[in-house]
């Protein structure tokens, strides 16, 4: 059997990373990586298929730039030229990306079945792109994987058929046992003098920050606030550092603005660090499997079970004072002991259920 994986942002290359392991597993399955090129920057995407140990993709689309609509768009085309030459038995997509979207709608619109990794989280806000994302991929997908009982139950609330549904846990928590005992207490080179536990680690790419200059200024000032008491390292999202070139200078700020990292630096970075100020949704999570209090720059988070058991506040970006306060009052503030995210064998879960219902023909 054949199924094809569309990615094209950082956080679907780390997932994939161990359901393609898992896959590999299977002699019966041939996984064709699609790789649409959404994040093209090597540091973005190149170096994690090597520190992943995952084969470079057999198709690399080089799609990135312009409209949501218009990347959504040169995706949809692409993919279908690719899944007719390969007529793979599914098609699985990752999350809530423009790629996502894409690769789930070129594979519907020729009847084959579309698995999704982390169905089901819902922010409630429109506004955002990837909560269109994520719904719109929901509705027309054959497996839902969840990765929380609260994506269950937001799924079952409209109206999905549980046999659709399969919570598996998170498969960062898979990603996060393999790689995390292998970096705890070191300190990228990069990132030299730097002591584990004495810095905060930020990270800001979303479009509702970016884009709002009053948003990002108030960001900016609280995390210079922060680094006036503690050391604050930013890899700076390649989008993001045009529009801080306007607004902060490296040597004046007292932040420590870096260049992308890889994914093992990346996760150096989060597991010493004492506290992380982000608007990611996959570095909440991480955040909490390194046991690292999070603080959550966004007017809400789809990881809501985070937050009750008092692993991450959510701080919208709205005053610079209230950030600082909270990303210093956040420092040695553990949560609650919770395990919401499974046993970390979600790779294992999801290419089970695919091989078996592909096998026996359940895929329908």
């Amino acid at each position: 059997m054949k199924i094809l994986t569309v990615l094209g942002a950082r956080p679907q290359f780390i997932k994939a990373s161990v359901v393609s392991a898992a896959f590999a597993r299977f002699p019966e399955v041939e996984e064709v990586v699609v790789h649409t090129g959404q994040h093209f920057d090597a540091n973005m995407s190149d170096v994690f298929f090597t520190e992943l140990g995952m084969a470079s993709p057999r198709y690399q689309l080089d799609i990135h730039g312009g409209t949501h609509g218009e990347m959504t768009g040169r995706m949809l085309t692409a993919i279908e030229r690719v899944l007719l030459d390969e007529r793979p038995d599914a098609v699985l997509v990752y999350g809530d990306t423009n790629s996502t979207l894409a690769g789930a709608l070129a594979a519907v619109k020729l009847q084959i079945p579309v698995a999704h990794v982390e169905a089901g989280l819902r922010s409630f806000n429109m506004a955002m792109p990837e909560e269109v994302n994520r719904i719109l991929t929901d509705r027309i997908s054959r497996w839902l994987f969840t990765p929380t009982a609260a994506a269950d139950n937001h799924l079952q609330a409209e109206g999905v058929a549980p046999t659709r549904i399969v919570n598996v846990g998170d498969v960062m928590q898979d990603v996060a046992l393999h790689f995390g005992s292998k970096v705890k207490g070191k300190v990228p080179l990069a990132c030299s003098g730097l002591e584990p536990g004495r810095y905060v680690l930020a990270t800001i790419h979303r479009a509702e920050n970016t884009n709002d200059p009053i948003r990002l200024e108030n960001i900016v000032g609280g995390l210079q606030a922060v680094a006036r008491q503690l050391p604050v390292v930013w890899p700076v999202h390649p989008r993001t550092r045009t529009l801080l070139a306007g607004m902060v200078g490296t040597e004046d700020s007292g932040l420590r603005l870096i260049e992308p990292v890889g994914y093992l630096d990346m996760v150096r970075l989060e597991s010493n660090a004492a506290v992380i100020a982000t608007d990611s949704g996959g570095v909440q999570k991480e955040a909490f499997f390194h046991r690292v209090p999070c603080v959550t720059l966004r007017d809400e988070t789809e990881w809501t079970e985070l937050v009750d058991a008092g692993w991450n506040r959510i701080v919208p970006p709205t005053a610079s004072e209230v950030i600082a306060e909270a990303v210093l009052g956040a420092q040695s503030q553990a949560g609650q002991p919770v395990s919401p995210y499974g046993e970390g064998n979600a790779a294992d879960i999801i290419t089970a259920n695919l091989v078996r219902d592909l096998g026996t023909g359940h895929a329908g």
